[in-house]
């Protein structure tokens, strides 16, 4: 078994201390207790990297910490259509997050070509920012 200070379950979790101790105050992390064995030092273990490493990447799916909290819970009680519907919730978010940017893009694209189109009078990029 895998015995890792706080120190090193950050590093391997790709994520500094404090980002440990503040998922373990918002209860997604356990805190160990402190080993007499180990000189009074908490020791973390594999099944804490998987849950860390769970963490980070369910925050990369955009996951909220309390949509995190629940899947941490959905898992423990095996409630599919919970976690199936969480993830549709978040799909549905991402497309109009990428829709929202779709159109972000395309303006700024019209508006770069239009910039480029005359010399005379204020820039269309400029002047659609101040508007």
């Amino acid at each position: 078994m895998t015995v890792l200070t706080i120190g090193k379950l950050a590093d391997a979790g790709g994520v500094g201390v404090e980002t440990v101790r503040y998922y373990q105050r918002r209860g997604l992390l356990d805190t160990p207790a402190r080993a007499d064995l180990y000189g009074g030092i908490r020791r973390y273990g594999e099944p804490d990297l998987r849950r860390l490493r769970f963490i980070r990447s369910a925050q990369s799916a955009g996951f909220t910490l309390e949509q995190i909290a629940e899947l941490l819970d959905l898992d423990a009680s095996d409630d599919r259509p919970r976690a199936r519907e969480l993830a549709r919730e978040r799909i549905a978010a991402l497309d109009a997050k990428i829709a929202e940017m779709t159109r972000a893009r395309d303006s700024l694209r019209k508006l770069a070509r239009e910039c480029s189109g005359g010399v005379a009078g204020p820039c269309p990029i400029l002047a659609a920012f101040e508007s």
